[in-house]
């Protein structure tokens, strides 16, 4: 069975993070049905090789497109960053990564220069330089790894001083250069735009990649005439590979709802 306009869009990631794209997709799109897969029993990816991501990352993308989908989102860095050619060569329906949808939001609005906040797989990838680059060789690009975060984010501690602190140390070699725009190259970080925004000031614009591709999505879905015609209530299921105790508590928070509908599987 072939997708059609009322199928719903897939999204997964390594875990829980992506369930922030997820938000910006219901906020964008509320008539969309969406299928969210989060690989919680073998997160993080991060440590992993980048043939064992490749392999757990094709698999999920297999699971969602036999169910149809109309379309695939990478809702993680560290995926599409080692495995979003892989995904988009078996994929008959478009595939979208937050990514790519970054870099060509940073990119809309940078006049000097670039900054970037990752994990240090993706940081390390130099995913983001590279696509940016592509898209405007002239801009420069400034890295940074921010491995504390994430845990930060998770213990829902993001308005807390620590956080703070932490992030005003990571940001200080990037704040030195000469940027304009910031990425917010993690699906956690989201969570902590208003504190980030405190610190970046008004001269440095956040690109919030759950944003930015929620809004690509809009217009690849226009352009493929497969907007969901039914406005009725959408469906929203989430399947993961392990349901962990905090698991929903966290989830809702990221999701601010919630999370209902939630199915597992054992591979």
């Amino acid at each position: 069975m072939a997708a059609t306009s009322r199928s719903a869009i897939g999204v997964f990631d390594s875990g829980i993070g992506g369930l922030t794209v997820v938000r910006a997709l219901m906020e964008r799109l509320p008539f969309e049905d969406i299928v969210y897969f989060g690989d919680t029993a073998r997160v993080p990816y991060g440590v992993k090789s980048n043939e064992t991501i490749h392999s757990f990352t094709t698999q999920i993308a297999d699971f969602l497109l036999a169910r149809d989908v109309k379309l695939l989102i990478i809702a993680c860095n560290t995926m599409a960053a080692v495995a979003g050619e892989a995904v988009r060569a078996r994929s008959p329906v478009p595939v979208l990564d937050v990514i790519d949808a970054g870099a060509r939001a940073a990119v809309e609005i940078s006049q000097r220069g670039i900054g970037v906040i990752g994990t240090p797989t993706t940081v390390n990838s130099n995913a983001y330089a590279r696509n940016i680059h592509a898209l405007n060789p002239a801009l420069s690009v400034y890295s940074q790894a921010c491995p504390l975060l994430v845990p930060l984010v998770e213990e829902g501690w993001l308005e807390h001083e620590v956080t703070r602190l932490t992030l005003r140390e990571y940001l200080k070699p990037v704040f030195v250069e000469s940027i304009d725009a910031l990425v917010l190259g993690c699906t956690h970080y989201p969570l902590l735009k208003p504190l980030i925004g405190q610190i970046a000031g008004p001269n440095i614009r956040l690109v919030d990649s759950a944003v930015t591709i929620a809004e690509q999505t809009a217009r690849v879905l226009t352009e493929m005439e497969m907007h969901n015609p039914q406005r009725i209530a959408p469906r929203y299921d989430y399947v993961v590979t392990d349901i962990p105790l905090r698991f929903q508590t966290i989830g809702s928070r990221f999701l601010g709802r919630e999370l209902s509908h939630l199915e597992q599987v054992r591979w």
